[in-house]
């Protein structure tokens, strides 16, 4: 059936020009209780029901993504981070050494996965709005880079190491951005943050599970005459190959089209979706090309992608923080073990700091308050030699210098709503070009133990971190004011930022930067 334009019926006026599948919804303009009208695209299956069976079957709806979706994604990520930092742990078992390292090759041993990792997320999130099974492409990608990382035992030369890790690099770029994307796609803002900061929690307890692993591997150094890292390389690997095979037979697809749920949790879970944003979103087709070009023209992105660029800067600190515990004093392996108490308490505190987002419904003075944080712990290993001052340092470092970025990637999915290819091609730029900031920090953690150079770097990345924060709150603020006015003409200007006019009729404003704790 042809796409028909819906029209509100006081003025006449259309409101929408992409309605596409009238088979499955129906489109109506209705008042509600204020007088105020709005459109109706809510499905037929869904209009026979109550509030209350709606609300008993959202809830049965969001436990069973919860309880499928998540505990795999969660698994996928802890496995990207533990093999994207394993070589930050076989630093202390001899890797440089067997491979004749400087710490400038390492450096860039570290640096070089970044080289292949952030320009192929762009293509890669562009390329998964077009395939129907995302799962079966993340997982996809999942079993390649475990192999690659268990190749990564073989490696004779730097050279190698370098060939590796850069392939490496390129084939994980598939996961983040694209996980993000999946999930936005599954869940409505006001359920997106607690996911995503369950993205966070599982990077975290990756990190620490990842440090305690490496301190037990580590353990079978000369077995059949194999050093300790190359155990490390071909264990971990080979766990992410066979957990990336399971989970592509576990992980659903769309909403609309998940073989996981019947036909009326498919229409619910597309509803969700669409009531927030515009009924396009849960079928609107935008070319690669043409969502990649609008992406680029709204300058919301640039504002947030130079925001991940420092955010990204501060969190450089991970790929370094076994050899930056180690200044303490420690051997090798209780270093690892001491690397995972830190990532414990940043998954847990991450939690805390999502729930308040969500309870608060802001975003703003809770990155303000990290970035405050990290600068006061990035000044005690600066400042002092002290032991029980520094780890206290390093166990908060960790939630205060990434926090931030999960509030970040929640309000890209909240203030880029339409269309769903616009939004996976910002958040893959987001990613990649903010991401580049781990190249360049790699060659600033020398000079152990107070490490001037890397410290003072992060304080500065922070400050104006915030600084930038401060004006995109004022640009966003101007526009919602923009949009309240009903001046066309100023509507207008906001139309071209991205906002469409369907989101206009249905009230979307920018929301989460009202300030308030």
């Amino acid at each position: 059936m042809s796409a028909v334009p819906a029209y509100n019926t006081k003025t006449g006026d259309e409101v929408t020009d992409d309605v596409k599948d009238l088979t499955e919804t129906t489109v109506d303009y209705v008042d509600d209780d204020n007088g105020n009208g709005h459109i109706n695209r809510e499905p037929e299956s869904l209009r026979g029901l109550s509030d209350e069976e709606k609300q008993r079957l959202e809830k049965k709806l969001v436990r069973k993504m919860d309880l499928i979706i998540l505990p795999i994604v969660g698994i996928l990520y802890i496995l990207n981070y533990i093999d994207r930092q394993n070589l930050a742990a076989a630093k202390l078992q001899g890797i440089m050494e067997d491979l004749n390292m400087t710490s400038t090759q390492f450096a860039t041993a570290v640096s070089i996965l970044f080289v292949g990792y952030l320009p192929f997320q762009i293509p890669s999130n562009l390329l998964i709005t077009r395939f129907k099974r995302p799962g079966m492409y993340i997982c996809t990608a999942v079993v390649i880079w475990g192999g690659i990382s268990a190749a990564t035992a073989a490696v004779q030369t730097y050279k190698q190491l370098l060939a590796v890790r850069a392939i490496l690099g390129v084939v994980e770029a598939v996961f983040f951005p694209g996980a993000i994307y999946y999930l936005s796609a599954w869940y409505p803002k006001r359920e997106l943050g607690k996911r995503l900061a369950g993205l966070y929690i599982a990077q975290q307890f990756g990190n620490a599970f990842g440090g305690l692993l490496a301190a037990a591997i580590l353990q079978l150094k000369g077995v059949h005459g194999i050093a300790g890292w190359r155990w490390l390389f071909i264990i971990e690997g080979s766990a992410t190959v066979g957990i990336g095979a399971i989970c592509a037979l576990l992980m659903p697809e769309y909403p609309h089209n998940a073989r996981v749920l019947n036909q009326l949790e498919r229409d619910l879970a597309v509803w969700r979706i669409e009531s927030e944003s515009g009924a396009a979103e849960g079928h609107e087709e935008v070319g690669i090309l043409k969502s990649f070009g609008m992406a680029m023209k709204d300058p919301k992105v640039y504002m947030l992608i130079f925001m991940n660029m420092m955010s990204q800067g501060q969190g450089s600190i991970a790929n370094f923080f076994p050899s930056i515990v180690k200044s303490l004093g420690y051997g090798s392996t209780l270093s690892l073990v001491l690397t995972a108490p830190p990532y414990i308490l940043a998954g847990i505190l991450y939690y805390f700091l999502s729930l308040w987002s969500d309870k608060r419904h802001t975003v703003y003075p809770l990155i303000l308050m990290c970035i405050f944080v990290a600068c006061t712990m990035y000044i005690i290993p600066m400042s002092t030699t002290s032991l029980g001052a520094r780890y206290f340092s390093m166990m908060i470092l960790p939630v205060s210098s990434v926090g931030p970025q999960i509030l970040l990637f929640k309000f890209l999915n909240l203030h880029l709503a339409r269309p769903v290819a616009k939004r996976a091609a910002a958040t893959a730029l987001m990613n990649a070009i903010g991401g580049t900031s781990n190249i360049w920090a790699s060659y600033l953690y020398d000079a152990p133990p107070h490490y001037f150079k890397a410290f003072g770097t992060l304080i500065a990345c922070a400050i104006v971190f915030a600084l930038t924060l401060t004006f995109y709150r004022w640009f966003v603020l101007r526009e919602n004011r923009r949009l309240d006015s009903g001046d066309l003409a100023a509507i207008e200007k906001v139309k071209r930022g991205g906002v469409t006019q369907e989101m206009v009729d249905l009230g979307w404003r920018y929301e989460m930067f009202d300030g308030h704790f």
